[in-house]
């Protein structure tokens, strides 16, 4: 029998959740992108962000896109694409992810499946508010190597080590950026309009790439 373990104004958060009840509400919510699904091991988290949330989504996507366009690394870019596998019993919707390291594996694919392909090589969590799941451990568990997570204030990267985390103070996938950098130009959009901020992102990545 289902049943209801938290029901906030943000999110709802259901108990004895089968993998294909799982899905199906996958395909209803298709045209709600903003809504994401967290599923783990029959626990299913229904979240519905507010703009705060989207706002940094989109502006951390936008800082991670210029910089891999300045410093010409391709990328297969997929959004909030769903992250599952029925065999793991586990899934998720990261705010954004991408195949970097290993874009060439994908780039061409019309759908990647996750029991054959490898994970995205970076996925990005804006953490306003504190899933109510382990978001981490589901992110371990399909394999991907590294993870940001923004909370309106810090910035943490993580790169995935004997299945465990480990915080670290750079990218792995660009080690010329550390987290300290990519939170100060975060805090810029207190005081600076977007189109402006990225403005300054990109002239601050051709000064430091010639370093």
């Amino acid at each position: 029998m289902t049943g209801t373990l938290i029901q906030s104004p943000d999110r709802v958060l259901l108990k004895n959740i089968s993998w294909q009840t799982y899905q199906s509400l996958l395909k209803d919510f298709e045209q709600q992108p903003a809504t994401r699904l967290t599923y783990d091991q029959g626990i299913l988290e229904i979240k519905m962000p507010l703009d705060p949330h989207e706002s940094y989504k989109k502006l951390l996507g936008r800082l991670v896109e210029t910089l891999m366009e300045e410093l010409g690394i391709e990328v297969r870019s997929l959004g909030s694409r769903t992250c599952d596998r029925e065999d793991l019993a586990r899934g998720l919707e990261p705010d954004q992810c991408y195949y970097i390291q290993n874009e060439q594996a994908v780039w061409d694919k019309e759908q990647i499946d996750l029991l054959i392909d490898p994970p995205p090589d970076l996925a990005i969590e804006i953490d306003m508010s504190s899933s109510s799941l382990n978001r981490l451990s589901i992110y371990a568990a399909l394999g991907v190597p590294e993870v940001w997570r923004y909370d309106g204030a810090v910035l943490m990267m993580y790169w995935l080590k004997a299945q465990t985390y480990q915080p670290c103070d750079r990218s792995f996938a660009f080690p010329q950026v550390t987290a300290t950098d990519m939170e100060r130009f975060l805090e810029l959009k207190k005081t600076t309009r977007e189109n402006a901020l990225i403005r300054l992102f990109r002239e601050w990545i051709r000064e430091n790439s010639r370093i």
